[in-house]
């Protein structure tokens, strides 16, 4: 592929209520890693520039420190670059950030109404808006039943009252997608999934094909290696793949989940341009039901 050729707009469309986003996305947790901040606004822009018209946020993505537990210098926000890379935001800029952890050196989660109002102020405040397009609400699965009403229906309240466009959920079971539906609608979940890790979810990934919810898997490149980032430890299979596209691994591992049907949406993360364009390239990889197959 050449790069004039990559863009988003090949991996096709999918809605988030009234929004229409095309489903090869950017997740911005990685752009706080690197002290040069001018780096991380030329990728939020290039990403925009290629197409990307759906990101990925939370407030607790920032460095040094967060969720990353890297970095040097002077904090950097996600939300904060994302501002101040695209602001005034282009019409069609759809932005999903999460709430529910609490910013304590654990990054435990909270069931505190009150700390998620605070979150999601603290959102639209970083990302100078007046309303945020999708928050979806970061929980921590436990073993057997953990209601997540009263926490879902808080953001629902703040959803009646102008703050938030649309809800999802963020680290759920079909469970607790059931009980938030019964409160407000759910346009998203969000889980960690790819190719070799979190698979218990593909029962998950069935049944919002079937509502007709958007499925947004973080950690489609890094897989079990979660925060640390993408590894080199790729299968025979999608080596082979990937040799026979011309393509890297990563890119096969992208094109792979949105294969997994017409509702997922991917939102992998980089702070190299190079990277990113790689990504967004993936978008366009259109993989048969034999090579399909052999990754399974």
């Amino acid at each position: 592929m050449h790069i004039g050729e990559i863009t988003a707009a090949a991996a096709g469309t999918w809605t988030l209520g009234d929004l229409t986003v095309r489903r090869m996305g950017f997740g911005s947790m990685r752009i706080t890693a690197n002290p040069d901040r001018d780096l991380a606004i030329r990728v939020l822009r290039r990403a925009v520039e290629l197409g990307v018209n759906h990101i990925d946020t939370a407030a607790f993505y920032f460095s040094p420190g967060g969720t990353l537990q890297v970095g040097t210098g002077a904090v950097r926000y996600a939300t904060e670059l994302i501002r101040d890379a695209l602001a005034p935001y282009p019409d069609g800029l759809v932005i999903s950030t999460k709430v529910g952890l609490a910013y304590d050196p654990d990054f435990t989660y909270t069931r505190d109404p009150a700390q998620l109002r605070a979150q999601v102020e603290e959102n639209l405040r970083r990302l100078g808006r007046d309303r945020l397009d999708v928050v979806n609400l970061r929980i921590l699965k436990r073993p057997g039943h953990d209601s997540i009403a009263e926490r879902f229906a808080a953001l629902a309240k703040m959803r009646d009252e102008g703050l938030i466009r649309h809800l999802g959920v963020s680290n759920a079971r079909v469970d607790h997608l059931d009980e938030a539906q019964q409160i407000a609608p759910v346009v998203c979940v969000q889980n960690s999934y790819s190719l070799d890790n979190g698979r218990e979810d593909d029962d998950l990934l069935r049944v919002c094909g079937e509502r007709g919810i958007a499925f947004t898997p973080y950690f489609a490149l890094a897989g079990a290696r979660r925060e640390s980032g993408a590894g080199s430890d790729h299968t025979e299979a999608v080596r082979a793949v990937a040799d026979a596209h011309g393509v890297t691994p990563h890119q096969v591992r992208l094109a792979w989940t949105l294969h997994q049907g017409p509702h997922v949406l991917a939102i992998p993360g980089t702070g190299d341009p190079a990277h990113l364009e790689q990504n967004i390239a993936a978008g366009a990889l259109r993989l048969s039901p034999a090579e399909l197959d052999s990754l399974r």
